[in-house]
C-alpha cells in the first residue's frame, strides 16, 4: 500500500514538472513571438535577428509572415517614392512648356493687334484666343492631377489645427470675387462669428474654393451664392448655398467621383476633380461634405470641420 502511494506521488510530481516545463517553454515562445510582432510594428522587424534553429515551427511562421509583411511595407514605401518622384517631375516638366505657350500667345497677339483690321485679323484673333482657353484649361487640369496624386498616394500631409473659421471663408471669398465679379454674381457671407475648427489652411482653402467656384460656376448671371455657418457639438458646418442649375438626386452621390460631371455641365468649363479633391481633402482632417440639391433651385454643400479639443 505504501509502495502505491509513493508511486502516485511520484507520477503527479513528474506531471506537475512537465507541465511547468511546458508552462515555461510556452511562455518563452509567447514572449518571443510578442516581441517579433511589436518589431513588426515599430517597423523594425528583420528575420535577421532570430535564428531559425532556436524557434520552434509556429515561431518560423510568425517570423516567415513578418518578413514577407516588412517586405510588402518596404515595397509600398519605394512605390511611394517613385510616385512622389514621378509626380514632381511632370509638375516640373510642364510649368515651363505652359509659360512658353502664354508667352508666345501674348507675343503673337501684340503682333496681329498692330496690324490693319481686316476679317483675318479677327478671325486669328478668335483663334488664338481659344489657344489661351485651350492651355488655360491644360495647365487647370495638369494642377488638378497634381494635388490627387499627391492627395492619393499620402505624399502631402494635411495637417490641421485649431484656427478661426472666419479667417478661411474670409480667404475663399477674396479668390473667388474677382470670377464672380465678371460673371455678375454676388458672393455673400453672412457668418460674423468668432468660431474655431480644426483644419489646414492651405487645403481646406482649396476645399471651400472648389465648392464656391462651383457656386459662381453654375449659377445664372444676376444670381447669389450665400455663405454660412452653423456650430455642432463636435462640428463646424459651412454652408455654400446658391440658386443655380442644381444637382440631380441620382447625381448627388457621383459628384464627388473622379472625372464625373452630369450631363448638363457638360458644357461648362472644368475637369470633374474639384469636388472629389474636397471631400478627400476634409476626410483626411476627419471631416466630411453633403449636399442638398434640387434641379432648377439651386444646391447647398455642407462642409463639416471636427472642432477638436475646446
Amino acid at each position: 500500500m505504501e509502495e502505491k502511494v509513493t508511486y502516485r506521488a511520484a507520477e503527479e510530481s513528474g506531471n506537475k514538472s512537465r507541465e511547468g516545463m511546458r508552462d515555461m517553454f510556452g511562455r518563452k515562445t509567447l514572449d518571443r513571438i510578442e516581441q517579433m510582432v511589436d518589431d513588426a510594428i515599430a517597423g523594425d522587424f528583420r528575420e535577421s535577428d532570430y535564428d531559425e534553429t532556436q524557434l520552434s515551427r509556429v515561431e518560423s511562421k510568425w517570423k516567415h509572415y513578418l518578413g514577407l509583411s516588412a517586405l510588402t511595407r518596404e515595397n509600398m514605401e519605394r512605390e511611394k517614392e517613385n510616385v512622389k518622384g514621378l509626380v514632381s517631375d511632370i509638375s516640373h516638366q510642364t510649368k515651363t512648356p505652359m509659360a512658353n505657350i502664354r508667352l508666345y500667345a501674348e507675343l503673337l497677339r501684340e503682333n496681329l493687334e498692330s496690324e490693319e483690321d481686316s476679317a483675318g485679323k479677327q478671325q486669328n484673333l478668335r483663334l488664338l484666343d481659344e489657344i489661351s482657353r485651350q492651355s488655360e484649361k491644360l495647365e487647370f487640369l495638369i494642377q488638378s492631377l497634381t494635388k490627387m496624386s499627391r492627395l492619393e498616394s499620402n505624399i502631402v500631409e494635411v495637417k490641421p489645427r485649431r484656427q478661426k473659421v472666419s479667417e478661411l471663408i474670409s480667404a475663399v471669398v477674396r479668390d473667388a470675387a474677382p470670377k464672380a465679379v465678371q460673371k455678375g454674381v454676388e458672393i455673400v457671407n453672412i457668418y460674423d462669428g468668432d468660431g474655431c475648427a480644426d483644419y489646414d489652411m492651405k487645403w481646406t482653402k482649396e476645399a471651400l474654393g472648389n465648392v464656391v467656384d462651383n457656386a459662381v460656376k453654375y449659377s445664372r448671371p444676376g444670381g447669389r451664392v450665400q455663405i454660412s455657418v452653423k456650430e455642432y457639438g463636435w462640428y463646424t458646418a459651412i454652408s455654400v448655398k446658391d440658386h443655380g442649375i442644381g444637382v440631380r438626386e441620382e447625381d448627388t452621390a457621383k459628384i464627388f467621383g473622379r472625372f464625373y460631371r452630369a450631363g448638363e455641365v457638360q458644357q461648362e468649363e472644368g475637369v470633374g476633380i474639384g469636388l472629389y479633391l474636397t471631400r478627400e481633402i476634409l476626410r483626411k482632417e476627419n471631416g466630411y461634405i453633403k449636399v442638398k440639391s434640387k434641379p432648377g433651385e439651386g444646391a447647398e454643400f455642407v462642409l463639416f470641420l471636427r472642432k477638436g479639443n475646446e
